[in-house]
């Protein structure tokens, strides 16, 4: 375990995060963290704000966007250099 802390559990089940980690992923005192056991750890996150959230897809988005207009000017170039693709009907002959 990289750069790992022991911690004493205190009698009601409670633990101090160290300040560094708290500083590193900004968590202050009254902050909502998600705790879950994930094989045989006990992980601590904080969840992801509803601001990041949008952030997250608004940038999804802009990249969804800008991959779009690039296949569409490359599908243009395409037309442009293979001129009229013939018309095939499936059994017509």
């Amino acid at each position: 375990m990289v750069d790992a802390e022991r911690r004493t559990v205190g009698d009601r089940g409670q633990v101090t995060l160290p300040k560094r980690l708290r500083e590193t992923f900004d968590i202050r005192g009254g902050d909502e963290v998600t705790i879950r056991a994930e094989g045989t750890k006990i992980v601590i996150e904080k969840p992801t704000s509803r601001e990041e959230l949008a952030e997250g897809y608004r940038r999804r988005s802009d990249q969804q966007q800008a991959l779009t207009e690039e296949l569409t000017g490359v599908s243009r170039e395409a037309n442009r250099g293979l001129g009229d693709v013939p018309d095939w009907e499936d059994g017509d002959e």
